[in-house]
């Protein structure tokens, strides 16, 4: 991407997005209330049902999980600095929100940086994404890496047991605090473990660990598999931006490589207008509340790669999973047997003629 030199005008893009940039201090509050005051009441109310029935408890956890996910993109806001005008409040609110994603605010915001600068770069994959192969590089990995790979792209098994794993587990200072990329990165992963610890602790001396895992346990299962799935579909699907510096550009990575999501209000309301993903990736400094306005007001923001729901669940099921630079877009390993089967069926043909 070139970069335009300070005494240059800047592109007319940027002008526009600017215009969005600027937090609204009353709907970010509202915000707040509007998922954590929820958020607490269906905690409280599924405590409370574990005497009933457990069956009670479950789809209260679920509908808790919805607000989660709010809660989450308060703090992936807070992260970018695009929630309070103040550096200082986004990392206050930020930091609280990450006791109940279970995501160390500091940590996760470094490498979810890195995931903006170098989105669509061939060179900086899996560094705050899902780690991708080229045909090429898979073709010549190890049996191991390939069988590990495939297990890793697997859908039934990245939304039933990989999201889950990434929250409880991956995102523990036992894991990866020799991965973090900074000094306040691992003292994100650790503070928010011994948060965690403190707050099992107390459990255990009042209403028990087991209650704690009842309630929030299916709080934070179907939470993470329905975030996971939404990051997944907003850049993994078959025409996808991939490219490589100096070919590789911005705003091409932000508008084509990061689908918008056509979701009804609802959707867009529990899933933090996240699926204006295109924007979103185009200017992380723009409040999520404000995504939507700036993909309407601007028709060139429109031409994007668009889904529903449906196609969403077309995208994960249809499991591409490697990119080929020859047709530029993203097959599964299925397509690449078969293309690869028809090869050596011409080159025996070849030999029989000759």
């Amino acid at each position: 991407m070139s970069v335009a030199k300070s005494t240059k005008e800047k592109p007319s893009w940027v002008k526009i997005v600017k215009t969005y940039q600027s937090p609204d201090l009353r709907i970010s509050i509202w915000q707040m209330v509007s998922s954590f005051v929820p958020f607490f009441i269906l905690l409280t109310l599924s405590y409370f049902s574990i005497g009933i029935s457990p069956l009670l408890t479950i789809p209260m956890g679920m509908l808790a999980s919805l607000f989660v996910m709010r809660i989450f993109i308060i703090q992936h806001d807070c992260g970018h600095a695009s929630f309070f005008k103040s550096q200082k409040w986004n990392n206050y609110v930020g930091i609280f929100c990450s006791i109940f994603t279970l995501t160390p605010y500091e940590f996760w915001r470094k490498s979810h940086a890195i995931h903006h600068a170098h989105n669509g770069d061939l060179n900086w994959r899996g560094i705050g994404d899902v780690y991708t192969m080229t045909v090429e590089e898979y073709e010549e990995a190890s049996w191991w890496s390939k069988l590990k790979y495939r297990i890793y792209r697997n859908p039934y098994i990245m939304f039933t047991i990989g999201a889950p794993f990434q929250f409880l587990f991956t995102h523990r200072a036992i894991f990866s605090i020799w991965t973090a990329r900074s000094d306040r990165g691992r003292w994100s992963l650790i503070r928010t473990d011994l948060v965690l610890l403190a707050v099992f602790v107390l459990a255990y001396f009042t209403i028990g660990i087991d209650k704690v895992l009842i309630v929030y346990g299916p709080v934070i299962i179907f939470s993470s598999i329905v975030g996971v799935w939404l990051f997944f579909v907003q850049h993994q699907y078959e025409d996808a931006y991939w490219s490589v510096v100096p070919d590789w550009d911005y705003k091409e990575a932000a508008l084509k490589g990061s689908s918008f999501m056509n979701m009804n209000p609802v959707f867009h309301f529990f899933s933090g207008y996240i699926g204006y993903h295109h924007i979103h990736h185009l200017s992380p400094k723009i409040p999520n509340y404000k995504l939507a306005k700036c993909h309407y007001e601007n028709p060139d923001f429109q031409d994007v790669p668009t889904m529903n729901l449906y196609d969403s669940a077309c995208v994960v099921f249809s499991q591409l999973s490697l990119w080929d630079k020859k047709t530029e877009r993203l097959i599964n390993f299925k397509e690449l047997r078969r293309r690869r089967a028809e090869e050596r069926k011409l080159t025996t043909n070849k030999v029989l003629a000759s």
